[in-house]
């Protein structure tokens, strides 16, 4: 029996809400690679999508998972699919030159009845290759293929309350994760062996629940390193009068709930001081946009008006959607906090709201995973808003 984190009802669920959406677009099926939205409709949970995989989905009967032959058992175990519906392929196509993966994937859509269909494909998504494109169009001349990327996503936009519940304990697991930081960092200790003490409480979790890994490597540069977003680690020593953001997430059953916060080892100067009380009354005033029925536009709208009220700019998107993820990102790759985006919030909705600022001395990183409720916005975590200064 498959160890499933949702019941065949919520499953049952996710496949209506996406099959009306195919109806709407005028889909026959869809073929999905994106492993998020694999586990969303299917439950399959392996790391396997570094090779050519997915599910197709039509209007009747089950999702096909279709993926490599060692693989199948994998779908077995962690699918509610029945096994005429677990498809490998043999081991010979697997980064082969002279044959290409979707060969066999046309020849089951082929065999499936749909080789004049048409059918959505995820066309710019980290996990679907342009020769994986020109292949099926070869292999399947009278398909009709249409560009179906994000259709399942925007499916996902309003969690179940277990997909919130799950976000909950990813929240206990990063609020951990941050009170080892405040307590180990100090200057001398080498990042690494800070790192390795943060990927330590992620995996042994938090009230009980065990930690999954996250989509994300930590973020946690130090200095005029830290003016840079998406820097990892080394070896040095952490120094006094330095700062360090740590961008982390704690990960339940692959839903994530990230977290930022920034260290400063020593005296800060002024200007972080000055960027520290910006930033916490910006989303502040963000957070009161964070209700249901405003527009995701709203958040960044009244974040960046009081943020340069106080003095400074960011010209980047402030957040976006978080759920359920894989590598190499943890969010939903849906709605933005930005202006322009005019998407209604809903209850049930999740964000990262994520307004960090890089300066010219380096990054300031303080940010709220948040829930859209029915009367407003809950902050999952509890961590202080702060700057945390050790001198």
């Amino acid at each position: 029996m498959a160890n499933l984190p949702f019941t065949h009802a919520e499953y049952t669920t996710r496949l209506a809400k996406t099959r009306a959406a195919m109806a709407i677009r005028g889909l026959d099926a869809v073929f999905i690679t994106d492993p998020s939205n694999m586990g969303w409709l299917t439950g399959y949970d392996g790391w396997s999508f570094y090779v050519h995989q997915g599910v197709l989905l039509t209007h009747e009967g089950e999702p096909v998972w279709w993926g490599r032959d060692m693989d199948v058992n994998g779908a077995i175990r962690t699918t509610y699919l029945n096994s005429d519906n677990i498809v490998g392929y043999e081991d010979s196509y697997v980064q082969n030159p002279v044959k290409h993966p979707m060969e066999d994937l046309s020849a089951l859509i082929r065999a499936r009845g749909l080789e004049c269909a048409t059918i959505g494909l995820e066309m710019d998504n980290y996990y679907f290759t342009a020769s994986a494109f020109v292949t099926l169009q070869r292999e399947l001349p009278n398909v009709r293929f249409d560009d179906a990327t994000g259709l399942v996503n925007w499916q996902r936009a309003v969690k179940s309350p277990t997909e919130i519940d799950y976000i909950r304990r990813a929240a206990r697991i990063v609020e951990r994760m941050h009170g080892i930081i405040r307590e180990r960092a100090a200057p001398g200790i080498c990042k690494h062996d800070l790192i390795a003490d943060i990927y330590h409480a992620s995996i042994c979790g938090a009230d009980g629940h065990w930690g999954d890994y996250p989509a994300m490597v930590p973020m946690a540069p130090s200095g005029v390193d830290a003016t840079a977003p998406h820097l990892t680690w080394d070896d040095r020593p952490m120094r006094v009068d330095e700062n360090t953001f740590f961008e982390i997430a704690g990960a339940y059953r692959r839903y994530h709930c990230p977290q930022s916060r920034t260290v400063y080892l020593g005296k800060p100067p002024q200007k972080f001081y000055d960027a520290e009380k910006a930033v916490v009354e910006a989303i502040e005033a963000g957070l009161e946009q964070a209700r249901p029925g405003n527009h995701a536009e709203d958040i960044a709208i009244a974040f960046n008006t009081r943020l340069n009220q106080l003095g400074f700019v960011k010209d980047s998107r402030c957040g976006y959607a978080i759920g359920m993820s894989y590598p190499p990102d943890w969010g939903e790759r849906t709605i933005s906090f930005r202006r322009g985006d005019k998407t209604v919030l809903e209850p049930g909705m999740t964000f990262h709201f994520m307004p960090a600022l890089w300066l010219d001395e380096g990054g300031l990183e303080i940010t709220e995973p948040i829930l859209i409720t029915e009367t407003g916005v809950e902050c999952f975590c509890q961590t202080p808003r702060e700057l945390f200064v050790k001198e």
